[in-house]
This record gives structure tokens, C-alpha cells and sequence, in this order.
């Protein structure tokens, strides 16, 4: 299986000089086509040769029309199917896109293209995912366009806040894939990034292995890519997503899901789990199977912390129930406190469970006190930060719940079936 070719799009904020920079830094970290649109960009505002020497140039028509050096310069241009100009594309550059302003049924997409194409040309078919489940009907169209251009012209993609996973499975069968770099700025909602999908094909060059992924919001610094299975997607999904249904229509497509912050305990409520929270699903034909390995980096933090005693833990969540779950085995006891209750100053050993993204109470002090962070990479530097503000000293435990919990995560999803 050939990989779909890695489609970036520059951002609006750079031109010039700087937007070759950005095309470098992409080819190097393994993009394989540059895109410009005429919403993000004026004219005179970057030099198309000058890209097209670094990657191969897309000119995408966004609301005016390409420039004349564009075209010249580019390897393809993207005009809507609908568009008079569809057809006057250069010879042997024509992308031919539709973008579907609701979810269609693979019928309705495919009568938006009965429209004469030339050989040569490629097609790109997007729809907004207003549900999961919608990835069966988008697969279906991907075939049945495949039969009709041939698979080597085709490219379907859905677009939204719920759209991340089923990209990544669209992606098997699409001649293109449009990836994000990272940052601030995204492209379109939904996209993947360049990361995770250079990888996939790196690390796992025959793209027969189930997919994995991980569900959370705000998890772009997450290193689980970095030591799992390959392919093993970052799903960053809004704190009031439907995650129940993004993990129900992804069951045929995933072998499993390592669960993060904020859903570990509205999945284990989903699944009918027995435990309050879970870190892991794994898949058992037609059902998730629940665990919570996250009680390995539990006590793995508690032993760490061995002044023996109370330990303190601010935040109630999935984390937290980790650790009540091994406080007895490690001969600790605990004592929660919610952030209306951590207020003052606290003494002794800590454990700081909540993201970055949510702040503490200012009034919250700490004396002689220890304090664990979970967190890793950048979000744990930000709290380490804060503990030192607050008068803690901060102990760097993250990486090695986080060690922890994988190794057994790894464990249950080579059983997958």
C-alpha cells in the first residue's frame, strides 16, 4: 500500500522569506506537498517559484481567483468541480474538489460528479462529519469514486471537530492527506498532524496493523505516539464531545484507545465498566473491553513519595481514582480535596492531578511541602512553575507514571481481536 502524498497548508501569517522557511521546515519533517489558497494569501504576498523548488506546489481557488505565476509555478490547482473555470486548468493540473455544505449519502456525492473530468485530472470529495458514525457512508464513497476514477485520483475527507479519526482511516485509501503541522493554527478542523502520519508509514511501512489512537482534549504534546504501535493517532476532541460516539463508530477501525483527560470516567460509565475510571479500551470483537492501567503509575508516584503517612491529592478525577485504587497496597492513606476545598496552606506530600488548563485556587499555598506532578513535557513544566510560585517543591513523576501505565497499556492491546 502506497502512502497518501502529505498535503500542508501554509499559514496565513507568513509570507516572503518566512514562507520558504516553513516550506523547509515541512519537506524536512516529511511533508510532501505545500498548499496555498487565494483566501490566505494575496498575489504578491509569497514567491510561488521559490516554494515549488522547496515542495511541490497546490494552488487551492478560495473565494478569488489564482494568480497567473501560481498556476505556472504549481504541480496542481484546486477549482471547485461546480466551477466554470474547472475545465481551463492547465493541462495535467487539474485537483477537481467538491465540498459538501452538509453530511450526503454516498448516492447524493456521487451525483456531484457526473460532471466530464479530464483523465488526468485528480478529485477531491469533502463533507462536514456531523456524526461518527458518518465514516461508514464516507468510506463508501471513497469506493465507489475509486471505481469510477480510479483509486490513484481519488481523495474523500471529512471536516470537523469529530472528523480526526476518521481521516486518519480515509487516509488509508486517499491519494492525498492533509495534515497539520502543529501550533495555534489550524488548516481545517479535523486534520491530523504531520507528526503522527509521517510516522504511521515510518515505523509501520506496510499499513496492515490496526489502528491506535489517543482521546483527549488538549493533547498535542503527547509522547504516547512516540512509544506505542504504529499507527497511533492524537484524537484531541473538545471537552463536551460526544466521545461515546466517536468510540463506538470507531470500533470497527481501532484495535484500541489509550483515554485521557477529561473522559476517563465518562467512558468507563459507557462501556459499563466496573472501575470508576479507565485509562484503556481494547477491542473484543464487537465490544470495548475497559481497564485502568493508569494504577501502575499510581504506584509507581506513591512509592516515589515515601515519607509514608497522608499524601495529599488535589482533583477528584480519573487520575485520582488511580490512586486510591494502590494507596492500600502501598501502605499510604489519602486525602482528596476538590478545588473548593484546596484552599490555604498544605504541607506534606502532594499530588497535583489537574491539567495545566485548569488553574488552582489562588489562595492555595504550600509549606515544606512536595508536591508531584503527573503532568509531563511543557504542561508539566507549567505546573512545576506554579507549585515553586505557591512555595512547593515540585517532583517530576509524570514521565514515570506515564512509562508505567504504557508498558501494561502496550501489554492489553497486542491481545486486541
Amino acid at each position: 500500500m502506497t502512502p497518501a502524498r502529505r498535503v500542508v497548508t501554509l499559514p496565513p501569517s507568513l509570507v516572503g522569506p518566512e514562507a520558504v522557511r516553513f516550506a523547509r521546515n515541512a519537506q524536512q519533517r516529511g511533508a510532501d506537498v505545500l498548499e496555498v489558497r487565494t483566501d490566505l494569501h494575496a498575489p504578491d504576498a509569497i514567491d510561488p517559484r521559490a516554494l515549488a523548488q522547496v515542495l511541490p506546489l497546490l494552488v487551492s481557488e478560495r473565494g478569488q481567483p489564482i494568480p497567473e505565476p501560481w498556476l505556472d509555478a504549481c504541480w496542481r490547482a484546486d477549482f471547485d468541480v461546480a466551477h466554470a473555470q474547472v475545465l481551463a486548468a492547465p493541462v495535467g493540473k487539474l485537483l477537481a474538489s467538491h465540498h459538501a455544505a452538509r453530511s450526503l449519502s454516498s448516492d447524493e456525492a456521487l451525483a456531484l460528479w457526473s460532471r466530464p473530468l479530464p483523465e488526468d485530472a485528480l478529485v477531491k470529495h469533502v463533507e462536514p462529519m456531523e456524526a461518527s458514525a458518518h465514516v461508514s457512508v464516507l468510506l463508501e464513497t471513497q469506493r465507489r469514486l475509486s471505481e469510477r476514477y480510479g483509486a490513484h485520483r481519488v481523495t474523500v475527507l471529512g471536516m470537523g471537530a469529530l472528523a480526526l479519526p476518521a481521516r486518519a482511516v480515509l487516509a488509508r485509501g486517499n491519494v492525498l492527506d492533509y495534515v497539520a503541522t502543529g501550533g495555534a493554527w489550524a488548516a481545517a478542523p479535523g486534520q491530523r498532524l504531520l507528526d503522527d502520519a509521517v510516522r504511521e508509514w515510518t515505523r509501520a511501512p506496510s499499513g496492515s496493523r490496526a489502528r491506535l489512537g489517543i482521546l483527549g482534549t488538549s493533547i498535542a504534546h503527547s509522547r504516547s505516539p512516540r512509544i506505542h504501535l504504529q499507527p497511533f493517532d492524537r484524537i484531541d476532541l473538545p471537552e463536551d464531545a460526544p466521545v461515546e460516539a466517536v468510540v463506538d463508530a470507531m470500533l470497527p477501525h481501532y484495535a484500541g484507545f489509550a483515554i485521557t483527560s477529561p473522559f476517563k470516567l465518562r467512558l468507563a460509565r459507557h462501556v459499563g465498566a466496573t472501575l470508576e475510571a479507565i485509562n484503556t479500551l481494547v477491542r473484543r470483537g464487537s465490544r470495548w473491553e475497559a481497564f485502568n492501567t493508569d494504577t501502575e503509575g499510581a504506584r509507581t508516584v506513591l512509592e516515589r513519595l515515601d515519607s509514608g503517612g497522608e499524601c495529599l491529592v488535589l482533583g477528584d478525577g480519573g487520575t485520582t481514582a488511580a490512586l486510591r485504587g494502590v494507596a492500600s497496597d502501598v501502605g499510604r492513606t489519602l486525602r482528596v480535596l476538590r478545588r473548593a476545598d484546596a484552599q490555604g496552606t498544605l504541607r506534606g506530600d502532594v499530588v497535583w492531578t489537574w491539567p495545566d488548563r485548569v488553574a488552582a485556587p489562588e489562595s492555595l499555598r504550600f509549606e515544606g511541602a512536595r508536591v508531584a506532578v503527573i503532568a509531563y513535557g511543557a504542561p508539566g513544566r507549567r505546573i512545576a512553575q506554579d507549585i515553586i510560585r505557591r512555595g512547593g517543591t515540585p517532583l517530576m513523576l509524570g514521565a514515570a507514571w506515564f512509562v508505567a501505565q504504557a508498558r501494561r497499556q502496550r501489554e492489553l492491546w497486542e491481545t486486541a481481536s
